[in-house]
């Protein structure tokens, strides 16, 4: 972990990225020698999914690191279904674990079940899910993460246009902090307005569900009447951004986050219709995940309610830059 954040050092100085948020625990800092066994540990990892990119790289993460702190991963996927989810959760209590991760989720729709894991004596920690139940949660800084993306696409459409929002999830608390920060940001701006009805973004088929829509609206809105495209992840983004490039309307620009692989390719063509993303790092909340479950386990009891691990703001300027610092 320190080789990470050395990483974000030299970027911020050289730059070349904007860095959002920090990583709140001190002990994160320390070192992965630091961080105590989970040897004899068995410890429930609980996908909402394992089919978008931030999914993956944060199931994988955890899996590795578990097994690396000498742990057992207990690992469940719940494939984007809340039924399925529902029975899952249920399933950890019986299973009792030594701790549970809970990635993701509609709070509505899981709390009651992470309530029961809570009160069953199971230590609970969540990504990107902050319930009143869960010992930590570890996230990116969303408010900070939704205003910069805000802040850039007010830039780049001048503080004036029509913007077109996916908003299909803003029962997910990650999604409505970002909404929030961009509605917040568009009332010194009266210029730019949000088109209504807002666009529904679905799971399955978002990619080509988003695709559909915004090309059938192209229809409707000739070319310089809307400025942007927005939505709270980027597999929507994707999809807009392909409708846009097949109807040769790039003078439109998208926005997103998670800095999923097939976007930051998109950003990098030339006439690229991605304005930015703001990449988040999902391998290393997956990691940093497990080792608070591990401090936790080894008898540290201040670990904080929110643990937040930085995200760059992604534009064509600094994409091999951010590219370089993920892996990717």
């Amino acid at each position: 972990m320190p080789s990470s954040l050395s990483s974000l050092s030299r970027l911020i100085c050289l730059g070349a990225v904007l860095l959002l948020g920090h990583v709140v625990s001190v002990q994160a800092a320390e070192g992965d020698e630091a961080v105590p066994s989970l040897a004899g540990k068995r410890i429930a990892v609980s996908m909402t999914g394992t089919s978008h990119y931030f999914d993956i790289k944060a199931f994988q993460a955890q899996v590795d690191e578990i097994k690396r702190l000498g742990g057992t991963p207990i690992t469940l996927d719940a494939g984007r279904n809340d039924k399925n989810l529902v029975t899952q959760l249920q399933t950890v209590v019986t299973q009792k674990p030594d701790a549970v991760i809970q990635t993701l989720g509609t709070l509505s729709v899981i709390d009651p079940w992470l309530k029961r894991i809570s009160k069953a004596g199971i230590p609970l920690f969540t990504i990107d899910a902050p319930s009143q139940y869960s010992l930590n949660n570890t996230t990116s800084d969303n408010v900070a993460t939704g205003k910069a993306l805000a802040d850039q696409l007010i830039k780049d459409a001048g503080g004036k246009g029509k913007i077109l929002v996916f908003n299909g999830f803003y029962g997910v608390p990650v999604c409505a902090i970002r909404y929030d920060q961009l509605k917040l940001a568009l009332k010194d701006y009266p210029q730019l307005e949000i088109i209504q009805p807002e666009l529904r973004d679905v799971i399955p088929n978002t990619v080509q569900d988003a695709y559909s829509q915004v090309s059938a609206l192209l229809n409707k809105y000739p070319a310089g009447s809307v400025s942007a495209i927005w939505s709270a992840w980027d597999i929507p983004q994707l999809g807009a951004s392909k409708a846009l490039i097949d109807a040769r309307r790039t003078e439109i620009k998208t926005y997103g986050v998670d800095g999923t692989p097939e976007v930051l390719a998109l950003l990098g063509q030339a006439n690229s219709p991605v304005g930015a993303v703001v990449a988040q790092q999902p391998a290393l909340i997956g990691k940093t995940a497990v080792q608070n479950v591990a401090r936790y386990l080894a008898g540290q009891r201040d670990l904080p309610k929110e643990t937040h691990v930085a995200t760059l703001l992604t534009t064509a300027a600094n994409l091999d830059q951010v590219q370089q610092l993920r892996g990717d």
